[in-house]
């Protein structure tokens, strides 16, 4: 009996895992054939994700092939070297001068199916969306979702304008706050530090309307009451990541607050920034700078009305593939209101920032400025920095 028992038993077991096993081949096939035009897209796709580079580098769609029929090789980080990116240059100098939002990946890896993005060939073919403008009207909805989850921009009653990065949106401010055909040009000024890119872009275009000023101390003390001011504020500082207010002031003076920065994986949200201009982009917030996408809040619908016109003469507008790609990254952000990804990229950032004192206070030559813990009003809490 004993055997017969054991007999029915391993017989049901069988039974049992050839239905399971029969019945997720079955829902894989029937899955499957659900998909007609993306399956090989998805299928290249995951074919790709799986390349390993070690740790140290990544394997991409439009990478380069040694053969058309092979898969794309690896592109190694910096240091880094070899098929696979494991080996190691020894003599390798850390380049402190610029560098990629590469901390997140590892969050978007861990979330790669809910922020992946599949499009149809025929995808906004169009010049504009169906109600003759560039700027999706759902991303813009979701972009002030963010800014009010986050509590870092007020955005009620302003305009957004989207932007090929902040960068982008830089030169279409000063242009929009210069006044045209003024026997007095504006002098663009920001405080040292400064991101160079304002004086570099300043420089580059400028004309009859505008010039680069220079140091805002300059003009401290300035008693002409005909001398147009264009200001850069950025805070947090690029790149000392202090939380900066303007220092100039008076009927001349205009103000352009770069805020790429005022997100809570590097400094503590204090309150709702409500700047005239405000700019922001998404490689500061996803990490995505290579999709090349910022906004701009702005209050005053003529200077909104001009920034536009200069984004439309020079772009017609931020390619809607990126948009697309923004909505769905911004989306994934908003899925848990931000916590998980603010949570991650302060903690990382925060460990990077012990790691680089401890490191810098060995030396007798090198210091580094001294941030203080706030409250941050997002998080609810007094935090350490993270710059």
């Amino acid at each position: 009996m004993g055997n017969q028992k054991s007999l029915k038993l391993v017989l049901v077991v069988m039974l049992v895992s050839f239905l399971t096993l029969n019945s997720f081949v079955i829902f894989k096939v029937f899955a499957s054939d659900q998909l007609s035009w993306s399956r090989r897209a998805a299928e290249e796709a995951e074919e790709v994700a799986a390349i390993s580079c070690s740790g140290h580098g990544r394997a991409y769609l439009d990478g380069v092939r040694v053969d058309a029929d092979k898969l794309p090789i690896c592109e190694c980080n910096a240091c880094f070297v070899g098929p696979d990116c494991s080996q190691s240059l020894p003599d390798c100098i850390a380049d402190a001068d610029s560098g990629n939002p590469l901390f997140l990946e590892p969050f978007w890896m861990r979330n790669a199916e809910s922020s992946a993005l599949l499009t149809a060939g025929w995808h906004r073919l169009g010049y504009s969306f169906s109600d003759g403008s560039y700027i999706s009207e759902e991303l813009e909805k979701h972009i002030r979702q963010v800014h009010d989850i986050v509590g870092n921009a007020v955005t009620q009653g302003r305009y957004i304008i989207f932007g090929v990065g902040s960068t982008h949106l830089l030169n279409a401010a000063v242009h929009a706050l210069s006044l045209q055909n003024s026997s007095s040009p504006a002098k663009v000024v920001a405080s040292i530090p400064y991101y160079p890119t304002y004086k570099q872009q300043t420089e580059y275009f400028s004309t009859k309307d505008y010039y680069f000023g220079g140091d805002v101390s300059l003009w401290r003390n300035n008693s002409d009451d005909t001398t147009n001011l264009i200001e850069f504020v950025t805070s947090p500082n690029n790149p000392d990541g202090q939380l900066k207010k303007a220092v100039l002031h008076g009927p001349n003076v205009k103000h352009i607050y770069d805020r790429v920065y005022y997100w809570p994986h590097f400094t503590a949200i204090s309150a709702r920034a409500d700047e005239d201009i405000m700019l922001f982009s998404i490689s500061k917030l996803t990490g995505h700078a290579g999709s090349r996408f910022g906004w701009a809040v702005v209050n005053d619908e003529n200077v909104f009305q001009r920034m536009s016109t200069h984004m439309t003469m020079s772009t017609l507008g931020v390619s809607r593939d990126t948009q697309l790609r923004a909505l769905q990254l911004i989306k994934e952000v908003l899925s848990q209101r931000g916590k998980e990804i603010f949570e991650f990229g302060y903690i990382t950032l925060s460990n990077r920032w012990k790691k680089l004192n401890e490191t810098i206070s060995i030396s007798t030559r090198f210091t580094l400025q001294e941030i203080g813990a706030q409250y941050c009003n997002y998080f609810h809490k007094i935090r350490g920095p993270s710059p």
